[in-house]
């Protein structure tokens, strides 16, 4: 079984926030897979299936996001579900806007409702999906109110593509395991369109390094016979 909680802050006043990047995420993956958000518990709004031979639970906690570690907590306890078997989505300042990264276990680094669900977890070793929200191009806007603003224009546009591509992370573990979805999810799309185009450009020059050699070697060949005629 997995357990797959995505953070957010209930209300709709917060839906369209930088915050709320995980409640999104698993109301998309909820949508793709045609699951109801249909049971609460734990301090959660919950929806439930099959994948495969696995159940899947995903997990909306209902507390503000500084408490989410009660629901997750309760819930893991409720499942018995290890941590190893948790995945939590989340927001992340750190990470351009848009940018995806899947990590096996690591520190909450500055995330009110990361810190808590490692304290109720007693442990920082789960899985963890962050989305970047990047940090405020104003140097008077603060981080908190970054986080709890509405994305617009083209943050918006790369917001939303960060967040299928969570979505496809998602399903990406589920069917080839966690260090599929790593390598194929974590790499800078940029910097990995740069390698293959040096790829690209040292096979292109070994290949005509290779041709004028073999052009060498032909004309060595007929000098040779106009030699012996």
């Amino acid at each position: 079984m997995k357990l797959i909680v995505g953070l957010g802050n209930p209300g709709q006043q917060y839906e369209r926030t930088r915050h709320n990047v995980g409640f999104r995420v698993v109301d998309k993956l909820a949508a793709k897979w045609d699951w109801k958000w249909s049971e609460k518990r734990a301090h959660a709004l919950l929806a439930s299936g099959t994948i495969g031979s696995e159940k899947i639970v995903l997990a909306k906690p209902l507390t503000y996001m500084n408490i989410s570690g009660s629901a997750v907590g309760e819930l893991a306890h409720w499942y018995k579900v290890p941590p190893t078997d948790i995945l939590v989505i989340y927001d992340e300042l750190d990470l351009p806007t848009g940018r995806v990264r899947l990590l096996k276990k690591g520190g909450a680094a500055g995330h009110n409702g990361m810190r808590d669900i490692i304290a109720k977890l007693h442990t920082s070793d789960f899985p963890r999906l962050r989305v970047g929200i990047g940090r405020p191009e104003n140097s008077h806007v603060d981080g908190r109110d970054h986080v709890l603003s509405v994305a617009h224009g083209d943050d918006a546009i790369l917001l939303a593509s960060g967040e299928e591509r969570a979505v496809e992370a998602v399903q990406i573990l589920l069917s080839q395991g966690i260090d599929a979805a790593m390598n194929a999810i974590n790499p800078d799309p940029e910097m990995a369109a740069r390698k293959a185009e040096e790829q690209a450009r040292k096979k292109r020059e070994r290949e005509e390094r290779e041709r004028l050699k073999q052009e060498e070697r032909a004309q060595q060949i007929d000098a040779s016979a106009e030699k012996s005629c």
